[in-house]
């Protein structure tokens, strides 16, 4: 219990510090903007405290017990500069270190550039190398020259000095000493913090905890470790790194795959997993279209994919000759509407599931029963037995959008030719002007998910025939009957209700009467 109230004291404390830095510094900048400045330089404080405190260890290790790479000269670093790379990924040079640049940042008339520099300099260190595609453009997006920090370069570098000062006033402790992932807790912070506030343009690349929570347990049910995880739209790489903290990154034996389309969300994503305490050796995040482009093809199948992939937007599709003969799409015989790509990102994701894997994908609830293509392609999946499950979510779940949304289970190995139908619409509790999934809700759900039974108003379980006799309908409206929580009315006991009102009626009214008539006669 100690250790429960001390890890919701630091938490606590290292989100106010967070807030009021953020106020502090946003002014003109647009949050959901300002966000990249403070998760980059966030992210330029970590790797510089992890290589430096890499570098000590070592050096101690080997009996030089006042040593401190902080207060080395560039010279004297730079004999060490390839070994470094290959053990870290990287090199930093101790002038170029974050808590020096800070020191110096106030009287630093070229902040702007020494920074620009420092930046470049950290990505050029990791050229030639495995991990160089780990790190490349990973600054792209801190813009030390912007017009958002300020009209004038003195303006620029005065707000440059602050969020320095933000970012390493922040107590993050070392990593192996915090009872919180700090560095990674004030990154999922932040990110929650502006997606609430940005409304679509945040919530689509940021997937509350809770509901990554629900689709991490789900995929790894029974198992204590994977292969690997993979995510076809992994935005920020909230959902991959759930494995790491629920299962233990080590539990995920070939590591964290997945793939972004936009250039900032993927540097993002990268960035994550290093605050994440993810070596470069353990993630592979690539860049572009994961449906026209994929860029894993060359690994082995997944054995747990998890996603939340964009809703309806627009693909290629029969546009496209080749797609559909492409052997993610070509199975079901159809490709997903061209307005609509929801269903490609399914195809994809099971196209890619290992034999005893499972995907658990969050979808839009139109693609459960609209007609045309896609129900071509929920009639493959059925009649193959690919859907382990569908979950209807509560409402109000996700940033800038309150529609109720599905989760659909896939898997490749079922034995039972049926569906499991989970109306998990009332499983939330109010925060705010949000819906959010309780540990409680959390663990109801997945109870119903291992049972596998029916439950009245909650599960039902489907021979996939009866779904093919409902034009292959997946709503689970459709099977799972809603409890009436009207009241009952007892007619009889109505009636009698009523009758004694009129009667009361009627008695007043003669009463009135009477009153005028004495009334009248007294005039």
């Amino acid at each position: 219990m100690i250790t429960d109230n001390k890890k919701e004291q630091e938490r606590d404390e290292l989100h106010r510090a967070i807030w009021n830095m953020a106020n502090d510094l946003r002014g003109s900048v647009d949050g959901w903007d300002f966000k990249q400045y403070v998760l980059g330089m966030l992210f330029y404080r970590y790797i510089s405290e992890n290589f430096t405190n890499y570098v000590n260890h070592e050096e101690i290790e080997a009996g030089g017990a006042d040593f401190d790479y902080i207060k080395l000269t560039d010279e004297e670093a730079e004999t060490a500069r390839e070994s470094l790379i290959q053990s870290k990924g990287y090199f930093i040079l101790p002038s170029e270190l974050f808590c020096n640049v800070r020191e110096k940042a106030p009287d630093n008339e070229n902040l702007n550039e020494t920074l620009e520099k420092v930046f470049r300099n950290i990505e050029a260190s990791a050229q030639g190398g495995d991990s160089e595609k780990n790190f490349k453009g990973l600054f792209d997006d801190i813009d030390v020259n912007s017009n958002k920090l300020g009209a004038t370069v003195p303006k620029r570098n005065e707000k440059l000095v602050k969020l320095l000062n933000g970012v390493g006033e922040m107590k993050l402790g070392s990593y192996q000493d915090n009872t919180i992932d700090a560095f990674g807790d004030a990154y999922e912070f932040l990110m929650g913090m502006y997606a609430s506030n940005a409304g679509k343009s945040g919530g689509e690349y940021y997937t509350p905890q809770e509901v990554s929570e629900l689709l991490t347990k789900i995929t790894i049910d029974g198992k204590k470790e994977v292969n690997k995880v993979y995510d076809p739209a992994c935005g920020s790489g909230s959902l991959l790194l759930k494995f790491a903290k629920i299962l233990g990154k080590d539990n995920v034996r070939q590591g964290f795959f997945g793939q972004e389309i936009n250039i900032t969300t993927y540097n993002l994503c990268r960035m994550n997993m290093w605050l994440h305490d993810i070596e470069y050796t353990d993630f592979d995040i690539a860049h572009g279209d994961t449906l026209a482009e994929p860029l894993h093809w060359d690994d082995e199948p997944f054995e747990a994919i998890v996603s939340n992939p964009p809703y309806s937007i627009k693909w290629e599709g029969n546009a496209n000759p080749v797609l559909i003969s492409d052997e993610r799409f070509a199975p079901a015989g159809v490709l997903a509407p061209k307005s609509k790509a929801d269903l490609a990102f399914i195809m994809h994701s099971l196209s890619w599931l290992a034999t005893n894997g499972t995907a658990a994908i969050v979808c839009f609830p139109g693609v459960m029963y609209r007609g045309g293509a896609e129900q071509k392609i929920r009639k493959y999946l059925i009649d193959n037995n690919y859907v382990e499950c569908i979950i209807q979510l509560p409402d109000n779940l996700f940033f800038g959008t309150s529609i109720a949304t599905c989760i659909m289970v896939l898997k490749r190995n079922k034995t039972e030719n049926n569906t499991l139908f989970i109306d998990a619409s009332k499983e939330f509790v109010k925060v705010t002007n949000n819906n959010k999934l309780s540990e409680e809700n959390i663990q109801n759900i997945l109870n119903v998910y291992r049972e596998r039974k029916d439950k009245e108003y909650y599960a039902a379980v489907v021979p996939n025939e009866k779904i093919g006799e409902n034009s292959y309908n997946l709503s689970v409206s459709s099977y799972v009957e809603q409890e009436d929580t009207r009241e009952k009315i007892d007619i009889n006991k109505l009636n009698k209700e009523i009758k004694e009102i009129v009667a009361r009626e009627e008695k007043l009214r003669a009463e009135i009467d009477k009153i005028i008539a004495e009334i009248e006669v007294e005039g």
